[in-house]
């Protein structure tokens, strides 16, 4: 208290400068984070199609014959060519905006200004493979099968709980060091800061405002160890008729990996929820916070990305060709990225481009996931951004 007092003290021109050198700290922490995001985008779009099968380019099924067509081939060199120049310009046109304006929010839109152009790019690439698809007849006299694990209902993978105790260790240990600290949190809690890094928005203690994090992360933990859940149990294999035993194999691995990779996953965002839950209950006031906090956890969704992308493919374990080929199925994939078929009970299906999984948008189920996404994302505008 005597520290804060003294603050109040200071002379108007030295509170200035301190409010001035504040900002400056809270510019650079915007920087370091928006860039540090928009290069993991950018090089995620740009490696996305070598990760990808080989099968479905772009989002297009294809037979194993016309994996490396022509049309795919300069598809791929048009779609990595796009997102550099875009992502270049995109993110030299924020910088420069901001240089002119000073305002730290258009960081954070050259972030999604990439994500736009990654799917515009995307997009074009996906209609002009299924175009030379449809123009060259490349299912015609084809044997199209569907391959599915009947094990997998007789023999299920086990989920990894295990994996699961570092998130919930966190979880708890962050409510019993909130009921600790709560008789001693300042009266007033700092519950949103500015683009400076100095509190805007303030409430009084009360346990909806101190506890606000917490209920998030609990919720967080909850919805992501139910989507592992969903993954390990409730997801479709994309088994590959050709090669059978080696690709339901691979899957299970897969699978497993996911999980794992996800509640590890979990497990950081939790401490970086921890992180949040400190700062906000010892009423520390630093522009530096938001590097604490956000990198361990872009870190981790760093590592979580590699992890997924160096097993993404199917492993050939020189098992016979089979002579059988993937139904085509495009028809359920809209824009190549959603997945919608009311006939298929799947909650979930492996991503057509990209990592893990995505959800059938035609089944019932994934209504109520959305309805406790916007839930969650209802509670931390609710505990967080009012009062």
């Amino acid at each position: 208290m005597a520290c804060r007092r003294g603050a109040r003290d200071l002379p108007v021109g030295s509170r200035f400068v301190r409010l001035r050198a504040a900002g400056g700290h809270a510019m650079i922490v915007a920087v370091i984070v928006s860039a540090a995001l928009s290069v993991l985008v950018l090089v995620l779009a740009l490696v996305l199609p070598a990760i990808t099968s080989p099968t479905v380019p772009f989002g297009v099924r294809v037979p194993a014959g016309h994996a490396h067509d022509p049309a795919v081939t300069q598809q791929t060199r048009l779609y990595r060519r796009r997102v550099l120049a875009g992502g270049i310009a995109a993110a030299g046109g924020c910088v420069a905006l901001f240089g002119v304006t000073g305002e730290t929010v258009l960081l954070p839109v050259s972030v999604l200004v990439l994500l736009g152009l990654w799917y515009g790019c995307f997009f074009l690439a996906n209609h002009e493979i299924r175009a030379a698809k449809a123009a060259g007849g490349w299912y015609e006299g084809l044997r199209q099968r569907i391959t599915v694990d009947t094990g997998l209902r007789t023999d299920p993978p086990r989920f990894p709980w295990l994996w699961l105790t570092p998130a919930l260790v966190i979880t708890v240990a962050t409510v019993v060091v909130g009921v600790i600290l709560y008789p001693s949190m300042p009266a007033v809690l700092p519950v949103h800061h500015g683009a400076h890094g100095s509190p805007d928005r303030q409430a009084a203690k009360s346990v909806g405002t101190a506890f606000s994090l917490v209920f998030v992360q609990i919720g967080m933990t909850a919805l992501l160890g139910g989507i592992a859940t969903a993954i390990v149990h409730r997801s479709r294999p994309d088994i590959d008729p050709a090669h059978p035993r080696s690709s339901a194999r691979w899957h299970r691995r897969y699978m497993a990996l996911a999980a794992k990779t996800l509640l590890g996953l979990v497990a950081m965002i939790d401490l970086g929820m921890l992180g949040s839950s400190l700062l906000m209950w010892t009423g520390t006031v630093t522009s530096w916070a938001p590097l604490v906090v956000v990198l361990p956890i872009l870190a981790a969704v760093v590592v979580a990305i590699v992890v997924l992308a160096r097993n993404n493919r199917v492993r050939d374990e020189e098992e016979p060709d089979t002579g059988l080929t993937h139904r085509d199925d495009d028809k359920y994939w809209r824009g190549g990225l959603f997945y919608v078929n009311r006939d298929d009970h799947a909650l979930m299906v492996p991503r057509r481009f990209g990592v893990g999984w995505t959800l059938n948008f035609g089944n019932p189920r994934a209504a109520m996931l959305l309805a406790a996404v916007a839930a969650l994302i209802g509670l931390v505008i609710t505990l967080r951004f009012t009062g």
